[in-house]
């Protein structure tokens, strides 16, 4: 069989190669600034974006994490022109490259862009599209000013949803939408609203109504501009914001009191449908005459109730009279059985003895002595085999021994000089009867009284002899009484 011929092509496994190709890519491109056109843009519910950045050649796949989302600058929209700022790397469980943006901008309208933006941060911090500056709109206005081209179909579906839902006088301020002048002729025909005083020949509108059709970004910059934002901002009648589709947004929709996503949404937002009046009007009078009589009902039921529940008094007298008379007359048996039931209850109690407690408490100190001379034995076994006592100097406890024993001598002197003893040995003696009292005076000594004298080196017994004193102030011949 023949041997494969050796060869000097290195051979990598599919992981090596991959990771090899992404540090390559990495490496050779590092940041860089792609301009394409969105495509396949998808959010996952990771927070994860993936989509596709195309020109006329070709087309390159993409990912924006959702750690980065928050820095882009801008989302992504699909079919919009944008430049991408991210890292060139791979995906090797599918063998393609991606770029991971980290950022991306407007191409082509992004200066536009950028410069509705700076507009907008700049009046949001001045305070004109507060929550607070907005304000409602009247139920049922009498008259609709409507701003907008006197051409076209956004006047028309006005009028239609008006009439249809609820016919009301409209007042129209023809303006350009677009173009050149379009802003400032936009802004003067809401100045001009706003100034018309109420009761004149022209009546003042209830509620105003900004519109125009969809188109580019180009087309609806009128409404974007300052001047008629502030013209928004500041006009003191409600107004509704109808501009463009419902995907479009211009900075006038941040300044009016409400924003539609059409201008037929706007028309519905400004007037309520008729039937629909009429539909709730009926339903809340049936709602009241059905309250009316409910409540009409719930008083007649209550006053039944009340006639019924009128007491008969001299019933109820002659039942609480009876009712005493029982209770008076269970009164004295009932506190005899009270009494019996207490007798019984604490002849069941048994208080214990004290002395039960003293010999309880006596044998307890008593186990515990035994448990305590048995560990005092354990331990002192423990110590007298511990190698550690072996190595112990004695030098310190006799100190402390001949110390105690100095002390002890001295107190054993003192008590010795205290003691009836100290006495004995100076030639005195301790003088007791037959049953060992001491006897410390001559008058309780009776003739023939056997005595016990105590010496200093030991007992000697003697009988007394004779009779006893006389006791001062008693006669001879009188006998004591005592």
């Amino acid at each position: 069989m023949d041997t494969p011929a050796a060869s000097n092509i290195p051979e990598y496994g599919v992981s090596d190669l991959a990771g090899a190709i992404r540090r390559t890519l990495e490496g050779a491109f590092g940041r860089v600034r792609v301009r394409g056109e969105i495509t396949e843009m998808k959010r996952y519910p990771s927070g994860h974006i993936y989509l596709s950045l195309k020109d006329a050649d070709a087309k390159i796949e993409a990912v924006i994490w959702k750690s980065a989302v928050r820095n882009l600058g801008t989302l992504p929209e699909n079919g919009v022109e944008m430049i991408a700022t991210g890292r060139i790397s791979t995906y090797a469980d599918r063998s393609k490259y991606q770029l991971v943006i980290e950022r991306l901008e407007y191409a082509g309208e992004g200066a536009l862009l950028a410069r509705i933006e700076a507009l907008r941060k700049r009046l949001l911090a001045e305070g004109l599209f507060e929550e607070a500056r907005k304000r409602p709109l009247p139920r049922l206005p009498a008259v609709i000013g409507v701003v907008t081209s006197e051409k076209g179909a956004v006047i028309q579906d006005i009028r239609t949803t008006i009439a249809r839902r609820f016919p009301r006088r409209i007042l129209l301020w023809p303006v350009m939408v677009q173009g050149q002048g379009a802003a400032e002729q936009v802004a003067a025909a809401i100045r001009g609203f706003d100034a018309i005083a109420p009761g004149g020949l022209v009546p003042r509108p209830d509620v105003l109504i900004v519109a125009r059709g969809g188109g580019s970004l180009e087309d609806l910059m009128a409404f974007n501009e300052e001047i008629v934002v502030r013209a928004a901002a500041a006009c003191s009648i409600p107004l509704i914001s109808a501009v463009g589709h419902e995907t479009d947004t211009t900075l006038i929709d941040f300044a009016a009191d409400r924003r539609a996503p059409t201008p037929t949404a706007a028309a519905e937002l400004a007037v309520p449908a008729r039937v629909e009046l009429q539909a709730a009007l009926a339903q809340t009078g049936a709602r009241l005459a059905q309250a009316a009589a409910g409540a009409l009902n719930a008083a007649r039921l209550r006053l039944l109730r009340a006639e019924r529940g009128l007491p008969d008094v001299p019933a109820r007298i002659a039942q609480s009279r009876q009712r005493l008379d029982d209770i008076g007359e269970r009164l004295p048996r009932a506190l005899a059985s009270l009494l019996a039931a207490r007798r019984q209850a604490l002849a069941a109690l048994r208080v214990p003895h004290p002395r039960e407690g003293i010999l309880a408490r006596r044998a307890a100190v008593q186990a515990l002595a035994l448990r305590l001379g048995a560990a005092w034995g354990r331990q002192r076994d423990a110590w007298a085999s511990s190698p550690a006592l072996a190595r112990f100097s004695p030098a310190p406890v006799l100190a402390l021994v001949r110390q105690r024993r100095a002390v002890l001598e001295g107190l054993s002197a003192r008590l010795d000089s205290a003691s009836y003893q100290s006495v004995l040995a100076r030639g005195f003696a301790l003088v007791r009867d037959a049953e060992g009292h001491a006897v410390t005076a001559a008058a309780r000594v009776a003739p023939g009284q056997p005595l016990r004298l105590t010496f200093a080196d030991g007992e000697v017994r003697a009988h007394a002899e004779g009779a006893p004193p006389r006791r001062k102030g008693q006669a001879p011949g009188q006998g004591s009484l005592l």
